[in-house]
């Protein structure tokens, strides 16, 4: 199977280079089409994330001269010279694309391996291409079997199931502490986008009440309306008196001095009748006193603490990575298999028609050198004889394709050299009988349908 990628991603180009090719959701249907429009490639899906920009096609021209062509494209319809963005551009070919394609889909060659999010990129990405008619067989199938890898993978490792981020290592840290988070109250104090990652993880683990405690109100409040208008704004100097109303905090600040002390934490377990108080300090300066973790019923993780547990986790994702790099390794041989028997179909088809016919169309033509035939004779060497000598030249021809196949070969010039995709023309061997023997019926049969 012959698909072509074209592509950068976070490992070998910055963001400045990643940004200047990305493409927007709602001019894709319009790129898509002008790159099908230039004629080197049939089909073409683009991928386009804050990580990666990957164009991948099935190419109409040599290799050389479609990746030159897709490189072309990327600079002209970004306006950016060639020469800033080569050195960071990486090529695959044939089983290397569809490996590369399953690996992404399976979350092996994310910024964090495991991360479900890119799935769904690639699945918006096939959906725009396949609306905007820049899908054909061969790229169906390819995502197709990339969803369901990616599935598999999900389903058989373990590589989604060990926290890797801040927001998602606290709730991961909370379960071990709750039985379950739906009537726990979240305390956010800052109001930042660290804040507002860490509550997002946990509305979606199922916390519904929320506090956010910021030194201006009025950003407390906007971060607390997103949130489904549940989340209440404090100022800081309300801290003492509301914190006993906390299960879980989440302290993120600029600040230099303590705004959570063990004072503080002592009273509000009092008020709490010593039901635990879960702390977590993702701020540098710390925002809560250290000396909060000696307090009984109250559990202190700071950034280092998180930070060894995601390790942690990362090399069980490592081991649950390689489990699944196996699965994509055992899917691109299938992928590969399926294709060249399906790639070469119609070519050996077409092929064995096409000598069919001009088996038949010689037959007909020396019949009378032969003599008086029974029916019987005839039909023996009609089926016989000519279907013989089209199966023995076909088996060569059929060995070279499956060659040809598996290298990423095209099989253009085996089709223009047998003219398998003309309609009624004679062939040059019939030609050039007819004119070396005048005499003679012409071969005027029609031999190609």
């Amino acid at each position: 199977m012959n698909v072509l990628l074209v592509g950068i991603n976070h490992t070998t180009a910055p963001v400045g280079v990643r940004e200047r090719l990305a493409f927007s959701e709602t001019g894709l249907p319009v790129a898509l089409q002008r790159l099908l429009a230039g004629g080197s490639v049939s089909e073409a899906v683009i991928v386009s994330t804050c990580n990666r920009v990957e164009v991948i096609v099935v190419p109409s021209l040599p290799t050389a001269e479609a990746v030159e062509a897709v490189t072309t494209f990327l600079c002209d319809y970004h306006d950016v010279p060639a020469g800033q963005i080569r050195p960071y551009l990486y090529v695959h070919q044939s089983s290397a694309a569809v490996r590369h394609v399953l690996r992404v889909a399976a979350s092996l060659d994310s910024m964090i391996v495991g991360e479900s999010q890119i799935l769904g990129q690639i699945k918006r990405a096939y959906a725009l291409a396949a609306a905007a008619n820049t899908v054909g067989r061969h790229l169906h199938r390819l995502f197709e079997r990339a969803f369901a890898v990616a599935k598999r993978v999900r389903t058989e490792t373990g590589i989604g199931a060990h926290a890797v981020s801040l927001g998602s290592v606290s709730v991961e840290l909370a379960h071990k502490v709750f039985d379950h988070l739906t009537d726990k109250v979240l305390l956010l104090i800052g109001a930042g986008e660290m804040a507002e990652l860490a509550a997002k993880c946990f509305f979606e683990a199922g916390v519904n009440s929320l506090f956010v405690a910021n030194r201006t109100l009025a950003h407390a409040q906007h971060l607390a309306d997103c949130f489904n208008g549940g989340g209440r704004a404090l100022g800081l100097d309300e801290l003492p008196a509301r914190l006993h109303e906390a299960d879980i905090v989440v302290a993120s600040t600029g600040a230099t001095t303590y705004h959570i002390t063990p004072a503080m934490v002592r009273a509000a377990l009092d008020r709490r009748r010593y039901r635990p108080l879960l702390l977590f300090d993702l701020s540098v300066p710390r925002t809560i006193a250290p000396d909060v973790a000696v307090l009984d019923n109250a559990f202190v993780f700071d950034l280092d603490d998180l930070q060894r547990v995601i390790a942690a986790n990362q090399r069980e994702r490592r081991r649950e990575a390689e489990r699944a790099e196996a699965i994509v390794e055992a899917e691109t041989v299938a992928f590969m298999t399926e294709a060249d028997r399906l790639d070469i179909g119609p070519t050996v088809a077409a092929l064995r028609e096409r000598l069919t016919d001009i088996c038949a169309a010689e037959f007909e033509r020396h019949r009378k050198r032969l003599g008086p035939l029974t029916p019987e004779q005839e039909a023996a060497m009609r089926q016989f004889l000519l279907e013989g000598i089209v199966n023995k030249t076909l088996h060569p021809l059929i060995l070279g394709l499956r060659e040809a196949a598996r290298q990423g070969s095209e099989l253009v010039d085996l089709r223009r050299a047998f003219a398998l995709d003309s309609v009624s023309l004679k062939t040059d061997a019939v030609a050039e009988t007819d004119a070396a023997n005048p005499h003679e019926e012409p071969g005027s049969q029609r031999l190609y349908r």
